[in-house]
């Protein structure tokens, strides 16, 4: 088991830390959520079957723990919600800060990318970034997502095309977007 996770963590460390910073664009929460990540290789080494590569079980584990995360952040922030009357206070108190800083001295096309993505769906965002950004192959991503291959190429069709429109509507209103 050592010599495995050792390995599993030489080889993936950086691509793993570096998927989890896309996902959820902050260091120092995607720092913790990799910790979780490794406690759930450990908990589950005895049932990995081996039916797909270490990687792609990797950035399975990964995938969902991201997922869990953003449920839990949708659930307090819904209690916040409930509890206080934000009705004419909601546009002061949004934040408007969308990039982290890694990605804020990038060149401005990179920026644009981010931000859009960000307008993306989870599972937009996943293929892109698993794609694009990870370098991973149709069926590696499909693996990961556990989903057909077919299911991958649709979906990152209709990400590029959401990406596409999004970019385009901040070309021309210079970052302002109606909502859909």
């Amino acid at each position: 088991m050592k010599s495995f996770f050792d390995e599993l963590y030489e080889n993936y460390h950086r691509d793993l830390f570096q998927f989890l910073i896309y996902m959820v664009k902050d260091r120092d929460l995607a720092e913790d959520l990799v910790q979780d990540v490794y406690i759930k290789v450990i908990k589950s080494y005895e049932s990995f079957s081996g039916r797909s590569t270490e990687k792609t079980w990797l950035f399975s584990i990964a995938r969902h723990v991201a997922i869990d995360h953003f449920r839990k952040q949708k659930r307090k922030r819904n209690k916040i919600m409930e509890f206080f009357d934000w009705s004419e206070k909601g546009e002061q108190l949004r934040d408007h800060e969308t990039l982290p800083d890694e990605v804020a001295v990038q060149k401005d096309e990179v920026q644009q990318v981010y931000r859009a993505l960000d307008e993306c769906t989870v599972d937009q965002r996943s293929v892109i970034i698993l794609r694009f950004i990870q370098g991973m192959s149709i069926q590696e991503t499909a693996e990961i997502l556990e989903w057909s291959e077919s299911k991958v190429k649709t979906t990152q069709h209709r990400a590029m095309k959401a990406l596409k429109m999004i970019m385009g509507q901040e070309d021309k209103g210079g970052g302002e977007r109606e909502e859909a």
